[in-house]
């Protein structure tokens, strides 16, 4: 492992609220962020306008981390445009708010979105006058989610926005049993499609029924996993380790703790997913701030380890995630019987000798030399062939 270089120690002398701050802001660029900061990058450069992207993870792996990173480097990569063009925004980023009740809020939704898009005079907006009284022109001042939309709408085409990116996604799927699920994509398809820019939904696996309902979505529709680290898998567990010698280096305590000869434990509680390592290390770090800010022992952690039940919880929710969106040879052997291909396939794709079907089922025959005997059963004991 990499030698760290640690937090300042001058810290060491600041306050309590000061250390726990300057951990609660330090973040690792571990390789599985990096890979999905890569993943969704392309994905929003390459997508076609007003299509969707689908970034998929269990809860806690650090999606919002990822969006706040993604705004960041949008925002760097287009510093020269937006001082030509001080009326753009690089890019928008919100969170969709879970309704308390019922169906997802969209008046609450589109006026979120209006904010971060530095939209002014939200709650005074007026329609454009429609008719005459007289010499005076009325004006109708906007309130219901449908002329909330349209302001959205022209905002986004006005401030040129890369992309929308919204945090918490599986949100949009809340809704009571009057509500289709449909109905609800539907909205941010639309919005896609008249903004004409890329819609990234970062979400948990709650957000995958969005993928497959209807034909359409697929077709314009790209996924991201942002998946968690895989014990069973060496790298993975090594990169783990490697996340949990650069938390245990930047812990502002007096006496750096050994978490990496503990790594198992921390895997246990935190499923692999390096945001809730790291909101448990927060409750943990707290903890021995208020005992004196020594050291961070075993007693901290366990104390601020979730239960073994949430944990088996999450677990569940992750693994089935992960079955969905990783692709298995069963899988593709479905499609390809749907379509007619066979079941038998090749690595590349290329078509195979033989394709069995239950139209024309062929065989392939072995050639024998010239001379070569057909094979059969040699004769036993005396070699003499019974005539019976």
């Amino acid at each position: 492992m990499e030698k760290q270089q640690g937090f300042p120690r001058a810290l060491l002398k600041q306050s309590i609220a000061e250390r726990d701050q300057y951990f609660r802001s330090y973040t690792v660029a571990h390789p599985n962020l990096k890979t999905a900061n890569e993943d969704l990058a392309s994905a929003i450069r390459e997508a076609i306008p007003g299509s969707l992207i689908l970034v998929c993870g269990p809860s806690g792996v650090g999606k919002t981390t990822l969006r706040l990173r993604t705004e960041q480097r949008i925002t760097t990569e287009l510093l020269a445009e937006l001082n030509s063009d001080p009326g753009r925004l690089p890019v928008v980023g919100i969170e969709a708010i879970s309704p308390d009740v019922g169906n997802f809020n969209w008046k609450q939704f589109y006026t979120i979105v209006l904010e971060a898009l530095d939209e002014p005079c939200i709650t005074h907006k007026v329609k454009l006058p429609s008719q005459d009284n007289g010499h005076e022109r009325i004006k109708q001042r906007i309130h219901g989610t449908n002329d909330l939309r349209h302001a959205t709408e022209q905002a986004i085409k006005y401030r040129k926005p890369v992309s929308l990116l919204i945090d918490e996604a599986q949100h949009l799927a809340k809704m009571s049993s009057g509500r289709k699920l449909q109905d609800q994509l539907d909205s941010i398809k639309s919005l896609a499609n008249r903004t004409k820019i890329p819609i990234a939904l970062l979400g948990t696996y709650e957000l995958l029924p969005f993928r497959n309902l209807s034909a359409q979505l697929s077709r314009r529709s790209v996924d991201v996993h942002f998946r968690r680290y895989r014990a069973d898998h060496a790298e993975e567990a090594k990169s783990f380790k490697n996340v949990l010698w650069s938390f245990q280096n930047h812990l502002p305590v007096h006496e750096t703790p050994d978490l990496v000869g503990d790594w198992d434990y921390f895997y246990e509680r935190s499923i692999g997913c390096v945001g809730i390592l790291e909101d448990w290390l927060v409750r943990a770090l707290v903890k021995a701030l208020k005992d004196g800010g020594r050291s961070l022992t075993r007693k901290h952690t366990e104390k601020s380890a979730l239960s073994i039940s949430q944990v088996q919880k999450m677990l569940s929710e992750a693994v089935e995630g992960e079955a969905l969106l990783d692709e298995s040879p069963e899988s593709r052997t479905r499609l390809r019987t749907l379509m007619g291909l066979g079941a038998t396939f090749t690595g590349r794709g290329s078509v195979p000798d033989t394709i069995k079907n239950t139209s024309n089922e062929t065989k392939t025959r072995k050639r024998r030399q010239p001379g070569e005997r057909n094979p059969k059963r040699d004769p036993i004991g005396n070699g003499q062939r019974s005539t019976e």
